[in-house]
C-alpha cells in the first residue's frame, strides 16, 4: 500500500519543481506509471482478503478496485484538462496539477481507511482540493453557486455521522472497522434507534446521491472544469457507496419505518431522474442526472445487505465510474469546438467529427448496459436482488432500463445527427490526445469483461 501513497505524495512537489517545457510529458507518464503499480492491489493473497499497511491503513477486495479506479482517472484527468489550461500562467497550471494530485492523495487514505474517525476526517478533507477545482477552474459564474452547494450540503449531512461515529467510540472503545467486522455478530445493535441510523446513513445518502437529495450534483457537474466534472462521477460519489459498504453491517435490523421510505426514493428516483434526463436541453446535466439513475440502483442494493447485491453494487460502482466519466470527455470535446453544451445548437456532429461519433455510440452502449458489458452484470445483478427482495420492483427496474435506453438513444442522436448549424462550419479536427483518453475509459470496461470478479468485492 505504501508503494502507492508514497510515490502519490512526491506527486506535488515533482508538480512545483519541473520545468515547464516537460511538465505536462512528466506527469502524465509518472501518473500512468502510478496507475500501472495500483494494479497490484488487485492481488489478495491472505484468507481475510485484509493487506495491512499501517495500524490505521489496510486494503481489501471492497477498497482496491476503488483506489485502482482513483490511480487510473489521475492521468486522464490531466490529459483531458490540457486544452482547458492551455491560456493559464505556468504557476496556475502547476497549482492545477497540485490541487488534483492532493485529491488524489486523500481519496487513497480515505479509501485505505481502517478506522472511522479517521475514514471521516478524510472523507471530509477530499472536499477541499475539490472545492478548490470547482470554483477556481469551473467556466462559468454560478460556479461560485455551485460550490456553497456542494459545501454545505456535504458538510450538514456529514455533522450526524460524526455524532454517530463518537457515540460507537464511547460504548465500545474504538473505531476499528477490522474490530467491528470480527465482532459483528455479537456487536450489531439488537434495536438499532433509528436517529441513530438515519445520521450514520445521511451523510453517504447525499453523497451517492440519493434522489431528493440530489440538487447539488447537476449544479456541481455542470459548473465543474472537465477534471471536476470526471473526479465527481467517477470516484467522489462512490464515496457514498463505499462508506454505506463499511457501515450498513453495523446497523442490522434496519428499522422499517426509514428503511422503506429510503428503498422508495431510492426506486421512484431511478424513474424520476431517468424521466427528466429525456427533457434535458444541457449535455452536462443530462449525464449527472443519468448518475442519480444509476446510483439510485446502488443504494438499493445495497440496503438489502445481501452477497448478490452488494457483488451488483460494486460492479455497478466501477462501470459506473468509468462509462459516466468518459461521457463528461465527450461532452468537453464538444463544449471545446462550440463552446454551448445546448443540445439543439450543437447537431449533426458526425459529418463534421465521425471518429469522435464512433467514440459517442461505444460508451452510449456501455452507459445503457448494452451485454456483454459490466454495466449490464451490476445491473442484472441488483435488479435480480431486488426481485427476490420484492416482486413488483421488477416493474420499476424494468421501466427505469427502458428510459434509460431512450435517453442514451435521444442524447447519440441529438448530437450527432441533423444538420450542422451556420455558425459551427470551421471545427478543428480531434486529437489524438482525445482518442487517448477515451480509448483509456474503455479499454479497462472491455477487458473486465473477461474476469467482472476482480472488481466484485468478492462478497459471494
Amino acid at each position: 500500500m505504501l508503494k502507492i501513497m508514497i510515490p502519490t505524495a512526491l506527486f506535488m512537489p515533482s508538480a512545483l519543481l519541473l520545468d515547464h517545457s516537460i511538465l505536462f510529458p512528466t506527469m502524465i507518464g509518472y501518473s500512468m506509471l502510478l496507475s500501472l503499480l495500483s494494479l497490484t492491489l488487485f492481488n489478495h493473497p491472505l484468507i481475510l482478503k485484509i493487506s495491512n499497511a499501517t495500524t490505521h491503513f489496510s486494503t481489501d477486495a471492497t477498497s482496491s478496485p476503488l483506489i485502482i479506479l482513483s490511480c487510473w482517472l489521475l492521468p486522464l484527468m490531466i490529459l483531458a484538462s490540457q486544452n482547458h489550461l492551455k491560456t493559464e500562467p505556468l504557476n496556475r497550471k502547476r497549482l492545477f496539477l497540485m490541487t488534483i494530485s492532493a485529491l488524489q492523495l486523500t481519496l487513497i487514505l480515505t479509501f485505505t481507511a481502517s478506522n472511522f474517525i479517521l475514514f471521516y476526517i478524510l472523507f471530509e478533507t477530499t472536499l477541499i482540493p475539490t472545492l478548490i477545482i470547482i470554483t477556481r477552474w469551473g467556466n462559468q459564474a454560478e460556479r461560485l453557486n455551485a460550490g456553497l452547494y456542494f459545501l454545505f450540503y456535504t458538510l450538514m449531512s456529514s455533522l450526524p455521522l460524526l455524532i454517530a461515529i463518537l457515540y460507537l467510540n464511547n460504548k465500545y472503545a474504538h473505531t476499528s472497522m477490522e474490530l467491528f467486522f470480527l465482532s459483528q455478530p455479537e456487536l450489531t445493535l439488537t434495536n438499532p434507534n433509528p436517529m441513530f441510523w438515519l445520521a450514520s446513513l445521511l451523510a453517504f445518502m447525499v453523497k451517492l446521491p440519493l434522489y431528493g437529495l440530489h440538487l447539488w450534483l447537476p449544479k456541481a457537474h455542470v459548473e465543474a472544469p472537465i477534471a471536476g466534472s470526471m473526479v465527481l462521477a467517477a470516484i467522489l460519489l462512490k464515496l457514498g457507496g463505499y462508506g454505506l459498504i463499511r457501515i450498513l453491517p453495523m446497523l442490522n435490523p434496519h428499522p422499517s419505518t426509514l428503511m422503506f421510505p429510503i428503498m422508495i426514493l431510492a426506486l421512484w428516483g431511478i424513474l424520476m431522474t431517468s424521466s427528466i434526463c429525456l427533457r434535458q436541453t444541457d449535455l452536462k446535466a443530462l449525464i449527472a442526472y443519468s448518475s442519480v439513475s444509476h446510483m439510485g440502483l446502488v443504494i438499493t442494493a445495497m440496503m438489502l445487505q445481501t452477497p448478490w447485491g452488494l457483488t451488483g453494487a460494486m460492479t455497478l460502482m466501477i462501470a459506473h465510474g468509468l462509462s459516466s466519466s468518459a461521457l463528461f470527455t465527450l461532452a468537453n470535446t464538444n463544449y471545446e469546438r462550440t463552446h454551448t453544451r445546448t443540445l439543439l445548437l450543437v447537431r449533426g456532429l458526425q459529418l463534421a467529427l465521425p471518429l469522435m461519433s464512433t467514440w459517442w455510440l461505444l460508451i452510449n452502449l456501455t452507459n445503457m448496459a448494452l451485454p456483454p458489458t459490466i454495466n449490464l452484470i451490476g445491473e442484472l445483478t441488483i435488479i435480480t436482488t431486488l426481485f427476490n427482495w420484492s416482486h413488483p420492483t421488477i416493474i420499476i427496474t424494468g421501466t427505469g432500463t427502458l428510459i434509460t435506453a431512450t435517453y442514451s438513444l435521444y442524447m447519440f442522436l441529438m448530437t450527432q445527427r441533423g444538420t450542422i448549424s451556420t455558425q459551427f462550419r470551421l471545427f478543428s479536427p480531434t486529437h489524438t490526445r482525445e482518442h487517448l483518453v477515451l480509448a483509456l475509459h474503455l479499454l479497462p470496461m472491455v477487458l473486465l469483461i473477461f474476469k467482472p470478479t476482480l472488481i466484485s468485492g468478492l462478497f459471494t
